[in-house]
């Protein structure tokens, strides 16, 4: 993905089953947390029927003992001549609490009965009330934290929490597993646009299996496709060296001082196009296994013809997995470009991050950055910088480049430090 990151459709597919998931759980703890608020109601008008019609007995047989007898931790009752709370308030939680508890005894239903929920410390809110029993006196009692959170639904909340996180979890990894077919497809696409070849698993559910079983059969059709057109232009190429070598005889035949020699350079360079193309298209369709390759051996037998022309700088032994004769026709025709427009080029081999790189620095005119990608195709020429009297057909590069993507290396241009140009070749590894 050329400039930009996007997420994948794994990744969009997981943040929508997690914000299902958050939803769930949010929906979950507030009903959990509406039905408790319900519940707690109930247990507080539950318990304060059964603490009224206790203390009203225990008033009648022993009042100065009421409240030793019915405080508890919960709860404080004080039997007084006057209530402490004067009036009912008008409140639709009051009022729900006064008839829920008249519904757990209807006996109360006859005693004036006054409610009201004060704030205390710490945020509490208290449930208090006055109730006057038949003597006159009036039974006031407090029932503490009404809003004490969640009982019932804190333990629900935490069932729902941990149910959410364990679905959640399964739901990613059955993801992965779905994905991971499209994944592995996205990739052998990605490699297949790059000239390599990939058989690409025919696994996973039907319309997978269909979709990797027709990029198989795209792939057959492109490589025989290729296979054809190189080896038709390959026997064109050698059917053209006979009439060649026929005006070869017959040019030098020719007296004329300066006709002759222009007819034989002209063959010369038709020859030379025709072996140019032909390696050019021989690489369309190179096969090649991966083997241990000792790249300062193999970069020393590609440097020994051209001289004094190229400085090698690689460690030694410098031992990498990879593709022999792709590797060294991509480097031959790198140094060898480098080396006919510029007197000199540093090669350099280094490792990094597990991968082996070939540096190639040249100290000619260079390249222009936006040219960087036109260089990649055949027969492009820098004209302005290379003129049509220099040696090359513009086919170089653009094999390399083929060469190294098709076996998963690469190559990369940047403007050379002392002004030339500096090639940076990432060298295909096996597996």
């Amino acid at each position: 993905m050329a400039g930009t990151k996007s997420l994948r459709l794994s990744a969009y597919a997981a943040v929508l089953v997690v914000a299902i998931g958050l939803v769930q759980v949010i929906a979950s703890v507030s009903f959990y947390r509406a039905i408790d608020a319900r519940t707690l109601r109930e247990d507080h008008a539950r318990r304060v029927a059964e603490l009224l019609v206790v203390s009203e007995r225990v008033s009648r047989l022993r009042p100065e003992a009421l409240t030793q007898v019915m405080t508890s931790g919960h709860l404080e009752v004080a039997l007084a001549d006057r209530p402490t709370v004067e009036r009912q308030l008008r409140d639709p939680d009051l009022g729900e609490l006064a008839v829920q508890i008249v519904r757990w005894e209807p006996s109360l239903s006859d005693n004036p009965l006054h409610l009201a929920i004060v704030r205390a410390e710490k945020g509490r809110r208290d449930f208090i009330g006055s109730m006057q029993l038949a003597d006159g006196h009036w039974l006031n009692f407090e029932s503490q934290d009404i809003s004490s959170m969640w009982p019932i639904a804190l333990r629900a909340t935490w069932m729902t929490v941990i149910t959410a996180l364990v679905c959640l979890a399964l739901a990613l990894l059955a993801l992965r597993v779905l994905t991971h077919p499209l994944r592995r497809m996205s990739e052998a696409a990605r490699a297949i646009g790059g000239g390599r070849r990939v058989v690409i698993r025919e696994t996973g559910p039907t319309d997978l299996q269909n979709l990797a079983h027709a990029m198989n059969e795209m792939q057959d059709r492109i490589a025989h496709l290729v296979e054809d057109q190189a080896r038709s232009f390959e026997a064109i190429g050698h059917d053209l060296r006979t009439p060649l070598a026929r005006q070869k005889i017959a040019a030098e035949l020719v007296e004329d001082p300066e006709l002759g020699p222009l007819l034989l350079e002209s063959n010369a360079e038709m020859e030379a196009l025709l072996d140019s193309l032909q390696q050019f298209l021989r690489a369309q369709h190179l096969r090649s296994e991966p083997e241990p390759v000792d790249l300062h051996e193999l970069l020393q037998a590609v440097v020994a013809p051209l001289g004094e022309c190229v400085r090698l700088d690689c460690p030694e032994p410098a031992v990498a997995e990879t593709y022999r004769e792709p590797v060294q026709l991509a480097l031959a025709a790198l140094i060898e470009n480098a080396c006919r427009y510029a007197p000199t080029a540093q090669v350099t081999v280094r490792q990094q991050a597990g991968e082996w790189r070939v540096t190639i620095v040249d100290n000619g005119p260079g390249i222009p950055s936006r040219h960087f990608a036109d260089v990649l195709e055949p027969f492009f020429r820098l004209d302005e910088a290379r003129g049509r009297t220099t040696k090359g057909f513009g086919l170089g590069i653009p094999m390399a480049h083929r060469l190294l993507t098709r076996f998963g290396g690469g190559l990369s241009f940047a403007d050379g430090a002392g002004g030339g140009l500096e090639v940076t070749v990432r060298i295909p590894m096996a597996g």
